[in-house]
């Protein structure tokens, strides 16, 4: 089993890998050079006597890659790790982690996954207020859930021209026309939390984390809002329905603003993206 001891550790902290990963790939691998990155300053927070764990400090001991996935056949996609933290009680936290990334702003790469949530409203309804909005919502096969139509807000990234783009954002501009300029985005999550202040915060991302006892992943939920016609509306309504033609994987439907929750509730994703809307809604922020 290839090994090598974590550059810039302190306490040396020993990398045990997979026989098909190599040490500058692991380094290089921008989930795990963020993921560490992030653990390491806030193990570094402990030394301020107001923590926690101030008077037994936690350290970083070891890292065993239990498995890799790779894109492609070439490029490192998912990391299986687990990390050995423990103070010098002998006291251990869990440590076992899947490492996939997640996206730090949509205006930083265009690789990585963002959601939306998307609102429409009839143009004749006064503005500023929120009759009649509808959500869109993606049904998709989501195996690692073991569902073929799982309810969730449409993810994707930016493309080159600027524009949100991806499976759902696809199937968005074929069934309704609609594009989604980056500029009209509203980072809700990065309006919602607060940066870090100073050395003594962690420095986690301005974004939601979706499993944080074993997955890295976060994501940044926008908001996007358009009025339209009512007749227009009224169409897609009869058409986003969520019923999917033979063999098509992605389809829409459109659910009203106030039961989003329920028609939606299984993704973490839209009640995450209903309690930011309305708590930003509540502060007069959007």
């Amino acid at each position: 089993m290839p090994t090598f001891v974590l550059p810039h550790s302190e306490p040396e902290v020993p990398v045990n890998l997979t026989s098909n990963l190599s040490k500058d790939q692991l380094l290089s691998f921008p989930a795990f050079k963020q993921w560490i990155e992030t653990l390491r300053h806030s193990l570094s927070t402990q030394k301020t006597q107001s923590h926690t764990f101030h008077s037994s400090p936690y350290k970083l001991r070891k890292i065993d890659i239990q498995s890799v996935d790779f894109f492609g056949g070439k490029r490192l996609g998912f990391v299986k790790l687990r990390a050995e933290v423990s103070n010098d009680d002998g006291e251990q936290l869990p440590g076992s982690v899947f490492l996939r990334g997640g996206s730090v702003g949509m205006m930083v790469s265009n690789d990585e996954l963002s959601s939306v949530w998307l609102i429409l409203q009839p143009d004749d309804v006064p503005e500023g207020t929120e009759n009649e909005k509808q959500v869109i919502l993606a049904l998709q096969p989501r195996i690692a859930a073991g569902s073929l139509s799982m309810a969730e807000l449409p993810a994707g990234k930016l493309d080159d021209s600027g524009s949100f783009s991806g499976g759902a954002a696809k199937e968005i501009a074929e069934e309704t026309g609609l594009e989604i300029p980056a500029s009209d985005l509203i980072n809700m999550t990065e309006l919602a939390i607060p940066d870090a202040l100073s050395d003594s915060d962690e420095r986690l991302q301005q974004a939601v984390y979706p499993s944080p006892g074993g997955c890295d992943e976060f994501i940044p939920i926008f908001l996007w809002q358009k009025r339209v016609p009512r007749g227009q509306l009224n169409d897609w309504r009869g058409k986003l329905t969520g019923l999917r033609e033979h063999g098509e994987k992605i389809t829409l439907m459109l659910s009203p603003l106030d039961q989003v929750w329920r028609h939606g509730g299984r993704d973490g994703k839209v009640l995450a993206g209903w309690a930011l809307y309305q708590g930003l809604r509540q502060e007069g922020r959007i």
